[in-house]
């Protein structure tokens, strides 16, 4: 397996795996035309262009041994209805698994790569949005520290889900623990 992160040649794949994910996992939620209008507004190569050129946003993707994209994610500067927003805060955008390929941790491969990739650019503190019956993915953000902090309505055409927005605090670091550099 590979994973990297994406590239703007790689919109076509994201918005597809991106419809296709969203729909097999969310698609029962919404009358037809709703799902219809909704995938094909938000999974479109036009509108991954944009964070895949901009430097405050990553997509990462992980791809079996012939090149197959499995899962995916997308993180960057926090864009939630979060009061009060700190200046640095980011956000796990989207994190999705190809449904052949669901339960076999593969998610948290591209989880950590985001991870790190904000800790690096000096994100703080991390949110992410997730629905409120999707309790899996709830369990696997709280192993990864993060707590439910507020929720808000996703809306999909006239369907208004009840989300949560997840918060993991910046992790100290303990400089007691740090060893002196020789002279």
């Amino acid at each position: 397996m590979n994973l990297r992160q994406a590239v703007p040649d790689d919109a076509p794949v994201l918005a597809k795996m991106g419809a296709l994910t969203f729909t097999h996992t969310f698609g029962h939620l919404y009358t037809p035309e709703d799902l219809k209008e909704y995938i094909e507004s938000t999974y479109t190569v036009q509108e991954h262009l944009g964070p895949l050129t901009n430097p405050r946003e990553s997509f990462w993707l992980l791809e079996d041994d012939h090149g197959e994209t499995i899962a995916f994610g997308w993180a960057g500067a926090c864009k939630l209805p979060v009061p009060n927003l700190e200046p640095n805060a980011g956000e796990i955008k989207r994190l999705y698994t190809h449904p052949d390929h669901q339960g076999k941790r593969l998610g948290t491969r591209v989880l950590d790569a985001m991870l790190a990739w904000l800790e690096e650019k000096g994100f703080g503190p991390l949110y992410l949005g997730v629905w409120s019956e999707n309790h899996g993915a709830q369990r696997l953000y709280e192993r990864y520290g993060f707590k439910k902090f507020s929720e808000y309505e996703y809306i999909v055409g006239n369907q208004r889900d009840h989300e949560f927005i997840f918060k993991r605090d910046p992790i100290p670091i303990d400089l007691s623990k740090a060893q002196p550099s020789e002279p």
